[in-house]
């Protein structure tokens, strides 16, 4: 059972990187070597312990986020492991909402890829801190010095390596940690550093204490006089940096050995800012007054939920970082967002899908709770008595949509509910009814994101369902200026039908709709027969004339007419309009537009 930790002893970090690059393996390796697991799983194998949803196993790569908490040199040290894959990118904004440092991770032999890239900027645009894992360098082809340069080249900021390897591809079997100037090897234990590596070493040691020294002034000036950086002075100075996006270490890794763990960890626990480094900012619920809140165990909570699951039988899983105060197991809390009170039962601690109960979730901490009725991702839980909104998460916009069809009247009938139900796990997932196609539609960030959802569809909820293209919905208009008349007169014995209306219809900007101008002088048609012109105008443009869709982009103008004391009527101004307008834009000619 993990143990209660002060904020300054924790550290939230987001591991992000392009797919394939053994993130995963990395959080395994790192949850082994701290013994917070006794067993090392694989990916390949699907027993990795934070790609446990079915879909992850099947594919064999992370589709959501997962924490990975464990203990280190008398720290906790939350670990979010992200997707890689740009299908999945709302769990890597979340991931690094919750985090005070991301952690890249790239490949030893294809060095930086698009999501490296696109994760170092979002990193950077939240402020947070950013190092650089080199993992796979015991691979064919790998090179510690190629990806430098590489990450030097294409990632803004200043790369400070930490570490240095021992041994290229195969024969990689160890680092140099230049902070400690260690060697570590695959038992992750520290040793001498072998004579091979000695003077790289030194000289990679002396540019890492430049780098420190101009991260703070007084070691400036201390290293400008010749006066050697403690140890203990390095650190710090790095610690500063790295907190204020000044430099980026660079460390070396291979997860699936083993090698570089525990230096890496010793990293994160040394230069990695903790939770209360900053004061979090939040608006009042009420009044929308900014606010500064206290980041510490006890001032007012203020939590915010930053993931959710779905569970048919469990219910909604939310996962939380608590900013303010303390969120202790069965209490009520208030959700800000939805003002609404919420029952909390049991919290717990997640590592993967193992839960770990837990009597209070302090400020600093990541913690998890089952059945919030109303609270969704997103939505910041706090005191009743002290009404606080966190800044929300702000996901990207689905870039796909696709038309989803029940197989039978059976899934039909369940759909509906269970396809909300995962817009509410995954808020780059969006479903609406499409009234004009008569289509159910699903947007969501790419092809393979559509249908995975589409198959935790059908193993959590029982609903089977297919993915079609959608409809286009077309639209008419007009290419040119016409006028025509509509005469709709009927005189039957008794009292007839007697409308005339002259109608001239000219074309709008592309993306205007329908406009129509009364320009009738004389009363050549009553005031009440007008707005009947005006309905009849309207039904016929949503009908349309060419091929059956609605008409835009289009003035239409009444400029004359006749009617008849007696047989005049609204439906016989409505019908004369109608035809009027069909004729008029048949003269004026029609465009298809898509």
């Amino acid at each position: 059972m993990v143990k209660p930790y002060p904020q300054a002893r924790i550290r939230n970090v987001a591991v992000i990187g392009h797919g394939g690059t053994g993130k995963t393996s990395l959080v395994e390796a790192a949850l082994f070597a701290t013994k917070a697991i006794d067993r090392l799983g694989r990916v390949d194998e699907g027993t990795a312990t934070t790609d446990f949803d079915p879909e992850e196993v099947r594919r064999k790569h992370t589709v959501n986020l997962a924490l990975a908490p464990l203990e280190w040199a008398d720290h906790k040290i939350n670990i979010v492991d992200a997707p890689g894959y740009p299908d999945f990118i709302g769990e890597v904004v979340c991931a690094l909402r919750v985090a005070e440092a991301a952690i890249v991770v790239v490949d030893g032999v294809a060095g930086v890829q698009v999501q490296a890239e696109k994760g170092w900027a979002m990193a950077a645009e939240a402020g947070l801190a950013r190092m650089v894992v080199i993992n796979r360098l015991d691979r064919e082809n790998s090179s510690f010095t190629r990806i430098l340069e590489s990450l030097q080249g294409r990632l803004p900021g200043h790369m400070v390596p930490v570490q240095i390897p021992i041994g290229a591809e195969g024969n990689f079997r160890g680092v140099v940690d230049l902070l400690s100037m260690k060697a570590f090897g695959q038992d992750g234990n520290p040793g001498e550093i072998p004579m091979e590596v000695a003077e790289d070493a030194r000289a990679w040691r002396d540019r890492l204490v430049e780098a420190a020294a101009e991260c703070d002034d007084a070691l400036v000036e201390k290293y400008l006089e010749g006066t050697d950086l403690t140890p203990q002075e390095v650190v710090e100075g790095l610690r500063k940096g790295v907190q204020a996006g000044q430099v980026a270490p660079v460390l070396c890794a291979s997860a699936v050995k083993g090698i570089g763990v525990a230096p890496l960890l010793d990293t994160i626990v040394s230069l990695v800012p903790a939770p209360d480094v900053a004061a979090p900012k939040g608006k009042h619920a009420r009044t929308g007054e900014a606010m500064t809140l206290k980041s510490s165990p006890d001032g007012p909570l203020a939590a915010l939920v930053f993931k959710t699951m779905a569970d048919p039988y469990v219910g909604k899983l939310s996962y939380f970082r608590v900013y303010s105060g303390t969120l202790p197991a069965d209490s009520q809390v208030y959700n800000a967002s939805k003002d609404k009170m919420e029952r909390v039962g049991t919290v717990f601690h997640l590592r993967g899908k193992h839960q770990e109960p837990t009597n209070q979730v302090v400020a600093g901490d990541i913690g998890a709770v089952a059945k919030l009725a109303e609270t969704e991702t997103g939505h910041t839980l706090c005191a009743k008595d002290h009404p606080v909104l966190l800044d929300p998460i702000n996901f990207p916009r689905p870039i796909i949509a696709m038309a989803v069809e029940p197989k039978s009247k059976g899934d039909e009938d369940k759909m509906g509910q269970a396809l909300h139900r995962l817009t509410e796990e995954d808020p780059t997932f969006h479903v609406h009814r499409d009234t004009e196609m008569k289509q159910t539609v699903a947007s969501g960030m790419g092809e393979a994101h559509l249908e995975i959802m589409m198959e935790r569809l059908k193993r959590k909820f029982g609903v089977d369902v297919t993915l079609t293209l959608t409809r286009v919905p077309y639209r008419e208009a007009i290419r040119g200026t016409a006028k025509d008349q509509g005469r709709y007169v009927r005189q039957s014995g008794g009292r007839g039908q007697y409308g005339v209306c002259f109608l001239e219809v000219a074309p709008l900007p592309r993306g205007s709709g329908l406009e129509f101008v009364d320009k009738i002088v004389g009363a050549s048609i009553p005031n009440q027969f007008i707005p009947s012109v005006e309905k009849g105008v309207k039904r016929a443009s949503e009908e349309g004339v060419l091929a059956g869709y609605p008409i835009v982009g289009v003035r239409v103008t009444l400029f004359d007419g006749k009617h008849h004391p007696v047989d005049s009527s609204d439906i016989a101004f409505q019908i004369a309009g109608s035809m009027g307008f069909k004729e008029a834009v048949q003269q004026a000619g029609l465009a298809l537009l898509e």
